[in-house]
């Protein structure tokens, strides 16, 4: 896999992962809703959310299938890169970005550690080099 810093070089900031029923706040940076479907409940003036990106959300059949299970999140990652290798160009901007300012993956589930956003956060770190340590 091509590392983004091979590209740009330098270091980077990490990308964050907050919910969209948070408050938002200017240290979040760009707001980048990372759901197919707008959340439940929330006003889009409210939201400030910068960039709408449905294109890198899971498709609606493993969105459907994945529902939230623990049990099933390696096999849900696996299948969900695989979909984003179809992006990758917007992937590839995402991770450039990261590199300059920073970014909020925002996203509606209650649950915080299984959720598209926490595997794509990880899908778009893997072309970003990590910091070297002093």
């Amino acid at each position: 896999m091509l590392k983004l810093a091979e590209c740009f070089g330098g270091s980077w900031l990490p990308i964050l992962l907050k919910r969209v029923y948070e408050d938002p706040k200017v240290s979040d940076g760009k707001r980048v809703l990372v759901d197919r479907l707008w959340p439940r409940g929330v006003r889009k003036d409210k939201a400030m959310i910068d960039e709408w990106l449905k294109d890198l959300s899971p498709s609606n059949q493993l969105r459907k299938w994945f529902n939230h299970d623990p049990d099933k999140w390696d096999e849900f990652k696996k299948r969900y890169w695989k979909e984003l290798e179809s992006n990758k160009q917007l992937v590839l901007r995402l991770a450039k970005e990261a590199k300059k300012s920073k970014i909020t993956f925002v996203f509606g589930s209650k649950e915080k550690e299984f959720n598209n956003a926490v595997a794509l956060k990880k899908y778009v770190e893997n072309y970003i080099e990590p910091k070297t340590k002093s």
